[in-house]
């Protein structure tokens, strides 16, 4: 069974930063990509950045520059450094991964996961 713990959501001013963490648990044989998507209520979820293996990342127009995604497989553990948030970055913050996982001995899947989610709200 595979997790993904989302981390370090939280009310911050206008200007302000915080750093995301996403934590994957599991029988987890490989990692694609993990990533980060954003959404508000009443709208579509949207990708805020990816960290593919083996690939440069990719970011929002939205991002411009003041996200920063990195991930360190040892730990399983994708982060997402928020700096300058303005209110228009308020959303709930999920952590996505494709991964690889042994379902038995021998036998291997590749599948998508989501984190539950972690509330940002940028504010004064």
């Amino acid at each position: 069974q595979v997790q993904l713990v989302e981390s370090g959501g939280g009310l911050v001013e206008p200007g302000g930063s915080l750093r995301l963490s996403c934590v994957a648990s599991g029988d987890i044989t490989k990692i694609h990509v993990m990533g980060w998507y954003r959404q508000v209520p009443g709208n579509e979820r949207e990708l805020v950045a990816t960290s593919p293996s083996d690939e440069r990342p990719n970011y929002a127009d939205f991002v411009e520059g003041r996200f920063a995604i990195s991930r360190d497989d040892a730990k399983k553990t994708v982060y997402l450094q928020m700096n300058s948030l303005t209110p228009e970055d308020t959303a709930v913050y999920f952590c996505h991964a494709s991964l690889t996982v042994r379902v038995a001995w021998g036998s291997y899947h590749r599948d998508n996961w989501w984190g539950q989610g972690t509330q940002v709200t940028v504010s004064s």
